[in-house]
This record gives C-alpha cells, structure tokens and sequence, in this order.
C-alpha cells in the first residue's frame, strides 16, 4: 500500500429539502459554490494551497456538464482546475475516492471533492420528433416549404408535450422503485419491517439535529430571494409507524414501498476536504479520518439492481484483512427501506445500534451526488467525536452498480 495517506481534515453540506421546495432556485453550481464556499471558510485553507477540485454530479447541465470547473470559477478560483466525475448515486463517493487515490499517488496533496444536485433543475427534453423536424428553422436555413414540411410532420399534436423525465434504467425499463420492489418480494421483506425502519431513520436524524450533530456540517444557503434556509428540510421527529402504515404503495398496486419508506427527490450538496496526512499537519490542520480502502462493482439490473453494497462491502473488507464484526459504525445509503434491508439479509445482518447511528437518506433526503461527501462527512467526524476506529460506508447506485469504503480514525 501506498505511504502516503489521504485524510479527511473538514466537511460541510447545504441543507437537504424536498425538490421544488426551499432550494428550488438553485441550481446544482450554485449550491455547488455555496458549500464549497462554507467549506473554505469552515477551514480557513488558503485558496492558493488548493490542487485540484473533484466534483459528483449526475443531473448534469448540458451546457456547462463540468460542474467542478464551474464552481471553481463561480468563487474566483480561476488557477484551481476541476473535473466532474459521475457514477450515478455513488457520484459524490467517487468523487472522493478519486481525490484519495491522486493524493496516495503524490499527484496533489491538497483536494476538494464532493457533489451536487439539483432535481429542480432537471432538464425536460423536447420530443425527439419535434426538434428533428424543426432542425431547420433552428438552424436558419429553413424555406417557406421546411416549414410547411415540418407543420406536417408534427401531428398528432399531443405527441409534442415535453414529459417529466423518468428515471428509469435503459436496459430494463424499471424506475429504482419497481426493482426494490422485486427485491422486496425475493427476500420476503414485509411492509411493517420497512416502515420501523423507516421510522428509526427519521429519528435518528432528528435526534442528532437536537443533538448539535450536524451543526459542524450544515452551512446556511441563500436563495437568489435572500431567504436563508438553514436546516435539513425533509426530517421528520415525529414520524410513527402508524402513519407511515397509512400510506399508500408507490410502484405497485400490491407493493410494499411508499413515499414513506423511500427517499425523496432532493436538492443539496455536500463537500469535503482532503490532504494527505503530512499536508494536513504542515498546516496545522486536524486530520479526522483516513480513507482507507474502497471498492466498486456491478450486478446485472435485471436481475437484483439495488444489490450492489452486499457485493462490495466484503470485496473492500476483504481488501484489507478486515471482517465485518471488526468495523464500529456502519453507514447504508437507503434509497428505500426495502434495499437496506436486502442487503442486510445477505450480509447477515448488521447490529442496530451500529447501524446508520444519525439516520440516512430516507430522512435527511438524497441529492443523488451529495449523499456520498454527506455520508464521508458525517462518519469522519463520528469516528473523531467518540473515538471509535472504523466506519464503513455502502451506496447503491443505478445502473446495478455497487460501492463501499472504509474510514479510519486517525490519532
């Protein structure tokens, strides 16, 4: 292994709300540039020592795709280069190992890495067959006839209706929310299970908010209104399962998954900062956690999409030397109760009070390429506050993909 370590030595996040609510008005560089804007305020790192900033994104504005840049270049960093990576959920968790592996390889010694994402903004596509028959017009070559030609081409006229877009897989058809169903129904995880889980989430989270947990990592955005929005706004203290039981399935008509037991569509941004372990001394800054492994794989999405995490965790583990009874907290994305809870099953499960200790993304909410950076902020400063050792971190994303990786305290 290499002798160079990458630590994490600072983490922030934008408050997390529900898509086309409070941060409505942001866009995923703007609140790109407010975190990392709070970051560098939070850690007080002179711009000049920066390397290189590496950022997640998986709602991608098409004419500006690389977000790291833009944001580099929104907060005047103009001599700071940037380059946007994406895998999808795990965009923001491979952001960071990205980073790790540049500063073990002695490429840079000081990085910023995180991901946003504004589901507000998603682009709605014109229909395929209006923009080809108006190619012409776009292009100022059309004649009289073009547009005769293209009026004609255009019927039935209710075709031409921009749709909101699905987020479906392209080689199966299915949103993420039917799989975890057929996950569900293959690993005979019943409705109530998914909601007590549910349940604890919202709890957890809203026990660490009244704790002063995420005080460190939360910075306070300001809507293009001048509204400040300074707290989580998806968390729900008061969630119970009998309300949650109430609630009506999401994918199928005799399913098991609700809005309840499943994350929402969020907008937010979450960054980090990482240096290698001499860098970070040099400076006076106070390494949290090292990153020290991680691992990515790939199942077939038409057999069990959300499975991933379950393949990953113990190819990490495995990688170094390490057992699943050794790791101190555990930290699972839940895109939906269901998922998790598979993933446990075939892992053999995972001691509760380990598990998910500040709630997820069922209750803080899931801006697809912020949950990782969240999750990497979170656990580091976990591992720093209680002096535990070991945290380990699973994501599933779309495409059948998988990732995992493991932090550790450093002394």
């Amino acid at each position: 292994m290499s002798q160079r370590r990458a630590v994490v030595v600072g983490g922030v996040r934008s408050p997390f709300a529900r898509a086309f609510g409070e941060l409505r008005q942001l866009d995923t560089i703007a609140l790109g540039a407010a975190v990392v804007r709070g970051l560098l305020e939070r850690t007080q790192v002179a711009r000049d020592e920066l390397d290189a900033i590496v950022w997640g994104g998986v709602v991608l504005p098409s004419a500006t795709p690389n977000i790291a840049r833009e944001i580099a270049l929104e907060l005047r960093l103009h001599d700071l280069e940037g380059m946007t990576v994406t895998r999808a959920c795990a965009s923001g968790l491979q952001a960071i190992t990205t980073a790790a592996a540049a500063i073990e390889r002695g490429d840079a010694d000081l990085v910023i890495a995180g991901g946003s994402d504004s589901t507000s903004h998603a682009e709605v596509a014109l229909p395929h067959k209006l923009v080809q028959a108006a190619a012409p017009l776009a292009l100022g070559k059309a004649t009289l006839g073009d547009v005769i030609g293209m009026l004609a081409q255009l019927a039935p006229l209710h075709e031409l209706v921009p749709r909101v877009p699905r987020l479906a897989e392209r080689t199966t058809g299915q949103v993420m929310g039917e799989a975890a169903e057929d996950m569900a129904r293959r690993h005979e995880i019943p409705r109530a299970a998914q909601d007590e889980f549910a349940v604890r989430s919202h709890q957890r989270a809203a026990a660490a908010i009244a704790s002063g947990r995420f005080a460190d990592e939360i910075v306070p955005v300001q809507a293009p209104d001048g509204r400040w929005v300074h707290c989580d706004q998806i968390v729900r203290g008061d969630a119970s399962v009998q309300r949650l039981a109430q609630l009506r399935p999401a994918f199928a008509s005799d399913g098991t998954l609700t809005a309840g037991n499943s994350s929402a569509l969020t907008d937010g941004a979450a960054a980090t900062l990482l240096a290698s372990e001499e860098t970070a001394r040099a400076l006076g800054m106070t390494p949290l956690a090292a990153i020290t492994g991680w691992a990515y794989v790939a199942v077939d999405p038409a057999d069990q999409l959300l499975i991933g995490p379950a393949l990953a965790i113990p190819k990490v583990l495995d990688r170094l030397g390490l057992a699943l009874a050794d790791i101190d907290l555990v930290d699972l994305h839940e895109a939906f109760a269901a998922q998790v809870l598979c993933v446990l099953k075939v892992l053999g499960g995972v001691d509760e009070e380990r598990l998910d200790v500040h709630g997820g993304s069922i209750a803080i909410g899931h801006p697809f390429a912020a949950t990782g950076a969240r999750m990497v902020t979170t656990m580091a400063n976990e591992l720093h506050r209680t002096g535990k050792r070991t945290a380990l971190l699973g994501i599933c994303a779309a495409g059948g993909l998988g990732a995992a990786a493991v932090l550790e305290r450093v002394s």
